[in-house]
């Protein structure tokens, strides 16, 4: 780039920052919230600055002043809309954080997974959109998450490099967003409780996994070999 086009650059961007202060924050997110909310209603393709100037009731060329292009725009509606969700989880244990994890999951999964799958071929084409997206909605909860687990470490709940810890993440993420695929149904409370308790918990050693009696309580193979060894006592020796 030349010294002239540096400066042409520079004063095509303070333009645009003169022009961009005359937006309220308030008003701003307003346009944010449209765009994010024509992604779930009708996809990343069908998302125009035409639909949210008319969403906002603003003109089209007040939107392309601020964002140039379809892509910016979602992108910049996503970053500002990051947020996270299990901020201030530390509940004392891995088992407790996990499961109030998936309470405070299930409250957003929809509207998540909604534009996590409106964005799964654009974020392929376009890779400042496809860290917006990770930035918005996948690094602040990979981050909480792992600070559950290295509490826990640190606790002595689970062994240090337990080879099951690097998965967590992976599979609490990949449930919320599988099931919509697999099953058509969102992940509700109750179905991201039940998989914590039988397959997260189980996996790092943390609890008897489902169907297994409580401590204390006999299972169903001791009752059988305790009545097997009654009637071996009482049967007379021929």
């Amino acid at each position: 780039m030349t010294p002239r086009e540096r400066v042409e650059e520079h004063l095509c961007d303070q333009v645009a920052l003169s022009r961009r202060s005359k937006i309220t924050p308030e008003r701003e997110q307003e346009f944010y919230d449209a765009v994010l909310d024509q992604l779930r209603e009708c996809g990343y393709e069908a998302v125009t600055m035409e639909g949210v100037a008319a969403r906002t009731r603003c003109s089209k060329s007040t939107l392309y002043r601020q964002w140039k292009t379809k892509p910016q725009f979602v992108a910049a509606a996503l970053r500002a809309n990051r947020c996270v969700r299990f901020a201030g989880i530390d509940t004392g244990s891995l088992a407790g954080d996990l499961r109030a994890a998936a309470r405070a999951a299930a409250t957003w999964a929809g509207r998540d997974t909604m534009i996590v799958q409106a964005l799964s071929h654009a974020v392929l084409q376009d890779e400042d959109l496809q860290q917006a997206l990770r930035e918005a909605l996948v690094e602040p909860e990979v981050e909480a998450v792992d600070g559950f687990v290295r509490r826990a470490v640190e606790r002595g709940e689970i062994a240090p490099g337990h080879p099951a810890a690097e998965f967590v993440t992976v599979q609490l993420f990949g449930v919320l967003r599988a099931r919509p695929l697999v099953e058509g149904k969102d992940a509700d409370e109750r179905y991201l409780e039940r998989f914590v308790e039988a397959v997260l918990l189980p996996v790092l050693g943390l609890s008897e996994g489902p169907g297994r009696p409580e401590a204390g309580e006999p299972s169903a193979a001791t009752d059988g070999e305790t009545l097997a060894a009654s009637s071996a006592e009482e049967t007379p020796a021929t």
